[in-house]
């Protein structure tokens, strides 16, 4: 079988890092694009099993949600007629997708995500549950078989070293950090409005206010 092929669209450089790091520990093919377009012409190859997308650069509005979401939506194709006498052909593969959805977005988007039934995974998120939710839809595309290779004592290490305390880190928690206090919350909103902030103005036209 073809190696697991994962398309990572996110412009958060952290949150790249720390995917990447876990994703090649499975020894699947990452490849990171920062921005609608470039996802746009990735998937149009066809070439890739999984697509992992910050919702934050997928304006439900816009051609790159349409698109993830006709993907998300799609029925297995139907397997192909073996020729006479020849081996049963395997299923054709197809693109499934999971949506990250960032705390600061998810009142206006997770509704949106359910009422389409959309996979998603809330930002930042347990690496084990994260990791399952990987595997699951990678089973529905057909790229693995089984579990894909991966083990509790496998996550149990990830999780050692992807946990707090590491620079990627900030993406995972441990699971008993898993549930954020008011504290905490408060201060990634914080940063993530910070974030948005420095986005607006690097966008905003030469010359002009805010």
């Amino acid at each position: 079988m073809d190696q697991v092929g994962i398309l990572l669209v996110d412009d958060d450089v952290t949150s790249q890092q720390a995917l990447k790091s876990v994703l090649d520990s499975e020894g699947w093919r990452v490849r990171i694009v920062p921005n609608p377009s470039e996802a746009l012409a990735e998937l149009a190859t066809g070439t890739w099993n999984l697509a992992i997308v910050n919702v934050a650069l997928a304006d439900p509005a816009g051609p790159l949600f349409a698109i993830l979401k006709e993907l998300a939506q799609a029925q297995a194709d139907e397997v192909p007629a073996p020729a006479e006498g020849g081996a049963p052909a395997e299923p054709r593969k197809r693109i499934r997708v999971l949506f990250l959805v960032p705390l600061l977005m998810a009142k206006d988007v997770q509704p949106i995500l359910e009422r389409e039934s959309l996979p998603h995974s809330p930002k930042p998120y347990h690496l084990h549950d994260f990791l399952e939710r990987v595997s699951e839809l990678l089973l529905e595309s057909g790229a693995i078989r089984g579990v894909g290779g991966f083990s509790e004592r496998k996550v149990r290490r990830r999780d050692q070293r992807f946990g707090r305390g590491t620079r990627s880190g900030a993406m995972f928690a441990a699971r008993d950090d898993y549930h954020m206090t008011e504290e905490e919350m408060a201060e990634y909103e914080r940063q993530e409005e910070e974030v948005q902030r420095k986005k607006r103005q690097k966008n905003q036209p030469f010359g002009s206010s805010i």
